[in-house]
């Protein structure tokens, strides 16, 4: 039983409109479900991955009107998006010189060339070339860049904790994750990375782990990041959610997300991690030409449609 690395991340906006653009017009992304917070149905859930809605390509978002997000320790700070080499870092490069967006120049971090850049409410974002790729790359057709340079998938994704021994012990123990290598960021050679891999590894499936004594706690917000979810298999979930309570971890229990199962969980440092299957997939509502394309809710809210369709402003 292993998790085989990140099924999605999920992060928070207060400019939908805003978001719903950069994410599909400047950097290709396929809208592949319009959907609402099953906990809050004012809020758009909107999900933006590859042309065939991958399980390990999709960045989500919730629609929430908060302040921004104080950034520090004891939270997800960095979302790495892999790309296919550095031809594909210089054009995006350039891309970004010209739509404006903001970003740094490309470094080399932990042996992989990297571009970081943020979204419009200071979403911290990385393209990083896929070292390792594990599955082939699924094109969106429809989307504004070419195939050759279009993001392939989620992948790594940077923790911050003020310290390590108790978040390793988790990620080892109990999320059966292998800590393979460290390094230190460049120009901040005080920080430390630890890296955790799972599955067949790769940066489809690591989580890196900056360990951040010196930073104040992060408090959520617009532009930060809500949540991060590992990949299993709805073979494996009940397994999963007996290690959990076995562990003493306390833990959601199952979730029907209706295009996943999850189970939701604190690591020690606060930081909220989700494991989620990749079963049934976002097409089990929706034919897979004209995702995200209208509204989509769970069975469970369909007769609410009219309602929560009234109280949801249009993305365009």
């Amino acid at each position: 039983m292993q998790l085989a690395g990140i099924h999605h991340l999920t992060a928070v906006t207060a400019d939908v409109k805003r978001n719903h653009a950069f994410y599909t017009q400047t950097l290709g992304l396929r809208l592949v479900k319009k959907s609402v917070n099953q906990d809050d149905v004012s809020a758009y859930h909107l999900f933006y991955a590859d042309g065939v809605a991958s399980p390990g390509t999709d960045i989500t978002f919730f629609d929430w009107p908060v302040p921004p997000e104080k950034r520090g320790t004891h939270s997800i700070v960095r979302t790495g998006f892999r790309v296919a080499g550095l031809a594909s870092l210089t054009w995006w490069q350039a891309r970004f010189r010209v739509l404006g967006v903001r970003q740094s120049d490309i470094v080399t971090r932990d042996g992989r060339a990297t571009l970081d850049f943020e979204d419009g409410e200071g979403q911290r974002l990385s393209f990083v070339v896929d070292d390792k790729p594990s599955d082939p790359a699924h094109p969106w057709a429809k989307s504004p860049v070419p195939a050759e340079h279009q993001i392939r998938g989620l992948g790594p994704i940077t923790i911050s904790v003020p310290k390590l021994e108790a978040t390793h012990h988790v990620l080892t123990e109990v999320m059966g994750m292998r800590r393979e290598r460290e390094y230190t960021l460049p120009g901040t050679p005080t920080v430390t990375v630890h890296v955790y891999a799972m599955g067949q590894g790769g940066p489809a499936a690591e989580l890196h782990v900056a360990v951040e004594p010196h930073l104040p706690a992060a408090r959520q917000g617009a532009g930060g990041v809500h949540h991060v979810a590992f990949r299993t298999t709805t073979k494996d979930y009940a397994a999963w959610a007996q290690k959990l309570d076995q562990t003493g971890m306390r833990s959601s229990g199952p979730v029907n997300r209706y295009y996943f199962q999850s189970l939701y969980f604190r690591e020690p440092g606060g930081i909220l991690f989700e494991i989620a299957t990749d079963e049934p997939g976002f097409s089990v509502d929706e034919p897979m030409e004209t995702l995200g394309e209208r509204l989509a809710l769970p069975p469970f809210l369909e007769g609410r449609r009219a309602e929560i369709e009234a109280g949801l402003k249009p993305l365009s």
